[in-house]
């Protein structure tokens, strides 16, 4: 298990059969989808597959508090929360539901989290498309996040001596959960783009932690040539001058047209653009999932994603094993289970989607480059 020959994947069963209910947004099946249809494709040969290992509760307490992994560890045994612990912890809550696998599963992406940082010790590049629970606080749950797997990773990278980070998340929503933990972090820079007036409407462009945090909030409609834009002015000078030791992206998969948790506009060329330019700038890469509501595109954008990764060319059309396994998935709705079109079925890239560049994103990426001028 190393990363000297090639990126590894970080992966688990659990994701298959787990779900936070049948009504919740995350009732769709996502990094199962990946690992399936990137071994469909011939991508995720045995030697770069790790199963990721369950992350114990003292381990946890590197960011969490004792009494919330308790706290989640007694509700999945008990498959219930009192009214005390629902208020200090937010758990048991319509966002944040109990579920069979409540403390299994974040533990399981806690764990890839951790495994990650030590797999990287020597440099690299690893994806962990389960992680990017971006919300989560020390004491409580938030925003369908019970863990707070990116902070977990940057600790373990800490861990391993790696001291400069550059954090780049560009899912549709802030990361509070991060910002918080280490938005006042000197060794840590800090990049977001995120949908501007979306929950946790947090993230200003005003909001600059320590100095080194860049919040650029984008209004709906975000498309592909502003965030071409926000990559080349804001993105790569940002992380380029602060001269990393690591990366770790989030790339939350929730900011694309077709997804139902946000207004943007983007293809999932942005997201992949992102990465391939970010992979240069620093020794180690961690590239981690997000948000993510729509099965297909949230499937089809994190398989691409590894698929950039690794180094392989996204096929015009999926050979017929990777159809199928897009074909096999369901996204039941409160009253009927959409049908997907084709192109969600027979393939990977989305169309384009550009469009002339807006005055707001544009005077907005101009502030924070100036800012970055006094900065460095």
């Amino acid at each position: 298990m190393s990363v000297a020959h090639g990126p590894l994947f970080i992966g688990h069963e659990i994701y298959r059969r787990s779900s936070y209910g049948g009504w919740h947004p995350l009732r769709i099946p996502r990094v199962s989808t990946v690992m399936d249809l990137s071994r469909a494709l011939g991508w995720l040969p045995a030697p770069r597959f790790v199963t990721s290992p369950r992350a114990r509760p003292a381990a946890l307490h590197a960011f969490h508090t004792p009494d919330y992994v308790a706290a989640l560890r007694a509700a999945e045994a008990a498959q219930a929360v009192s009214a005390e612990v629902r208020a200090r912890h937010n758990i048991g809550t319509h966002a944040n539901p109990v579920f069979p696998e409540m403390f299994r599963r974040p533990a399981t992406s806690a764990g890839a989290a951790f495994l990650a940082g030590e797999l990287l010790a020597q440099g690299g590049t690893v994806y962990a498309p389960a992680c990017g629970t971006h919300h989560a606080f020390p004491d409580y749950a938030n925003g369908f996040c019970y863990f707070n797997d990116p902070v977990l990773a940057i600790l373990s990278l800490r861990r391993q001596g790696v001291r400069r980070i550059g954090y780049v998340d560009i899912d549709a929503h802030h990361p509070d959960g991060v910002e918080a933990a280490l938005g006042q972090d000197p060794d840590t820079l800090m990049i977001s783009v995120h949908e501007e007036n979306r929950w946790p409407r947090t993230g200003a462009l005003g909001d600059v932690g320590g100095g080194g945090v860049y919040n650029l909030p984008v209004p709906r409609g975000c498309h592909d040539d502003e965030m071409a834009l926000a990559r080349e002015a804001l993105i790569l000078p940002a992380v380029s001058d602060f001269r990393p030791d690591a990366i770790v992206l989030q790339c939350g998969a929730d900011a694309v047209l077709e997804d139902p948790q946000s207004k943007m506009a983007l293809s999932n060329n942005a997201h992949w653009a992102i990465a391939a330019a970010l992979r240069p700038l620093a020794p180690r890469m961690l590239a981690l999932g997000g948000g993510g509501y729509n099965p297909w595109s949230v499937g089809r954008l994190w398989t691409g994603l590894w698929g950039t990764l690794a180094g392989e060319e996204i096929p015009d059309r999926l050979p017929p094993a990777a159809e199928a396994v897009l074909r096999a998935l369901t996204w039941p709705g409160p009253t009927r289970t959409r049908v997907p079109p084709e192109p969600w079925l027979t393939t990977l890239r989305d169309p384009p989607r550009g469009g002339p560049i807006g005055d707001e994103v544009r005077t907005r990426v101009a502030a924070l480059h100036e800012r970055l001028k006094v900065w460095v």
